[in-house]
């Protein structure tokens, strides 16, 4: 007969039955920042987390069970839904359904990490080098880019009147292997900056 789960205290103790049934070397404890409905944290010996609702107080019969990822602004944690039968019915639907869907997306979350760490340090190296060629410039780490701002007051020391400054904004794209530049200011300093730029290198 399904688990009627209407209170934290309830759904507390069935998950520590549901922990038991999954093996000796899984523990609960609080869950914290989620604001509907009741919730426990299940963790196994190998540091797999499942985050276990009851999200509908009108089926508390029903739950929600999500497998944790170290970083879900990347990608969905997978999830299933489960009748509370029995903590060993949700165990068996856990380890039949849940695990191997937490394997695959931790799988694609490790290759993610690995493919925006190359891809940062593949940045960074143009950034240094664009940053190389303009002394003085900032760096400016942003989602997936960085911005390279370079910028000099031209009025002469101890002179008066509006700010004049050459700046030049570089942003180096997600891979590195692009860069947008922007330059403003005199024509006497813009002009040439473009001129160079258009020369065709020499082999």
């Amino acid at each position: 007969m399904p688990q009627e789960l209407t209170t934290q205290e309830q759904l507390d103790a069935f998950a520590d039955e549901v922990a038991q049934e999954l093996g000796t070397h899984c523990r609960t404890d609080q869950l914290t920042g989620y604001v509907r409905g009741i919730g426990r944290l299940i963790i196994d010996g190998d540091g797999r987390a499942l985050r276990l609702y009851q999200p509908d107080d009108r089926r508390p019969d029903r739950l929600k069970i999500y497998a944790a990822l170290p970083d879900e602004t990347q990608m969905t944690a997978p999830s299933i839904g489960v009748t509370a039968s029995s903590a060993r019915h949700v165990a068996r639907e856990i380890s039949r359904r849940l695990y191997p869907l937490h394997a695959e997306a931790a799988q694609q979350a490790a290759e993610l990490a690995a493919q925006q760490q190359a891809e940062a340090s593949e940045r960074r190296a143009v950034a240094e080098a664009v940053a190389g060629a303009l002394p003085g410039a900032r760096i400016e780490e942003q989602h997936r880019r960085t911005r390279i701002v370079w910028q000099h007051d031209t009025r002469p020391p101890g002179e008066h009147g509006p700010v004049q400054v050459d700046s030049v904004c570089a942003v180096v794209g997600t891979s590195g292997n692009s860069v947008q530049v922007e330059a403003s200011g005199r024509p006497g300093t813009v002009i040439p900056m473009l001129a160079a730029f258009a020369q065709t290198p020499r082999e």
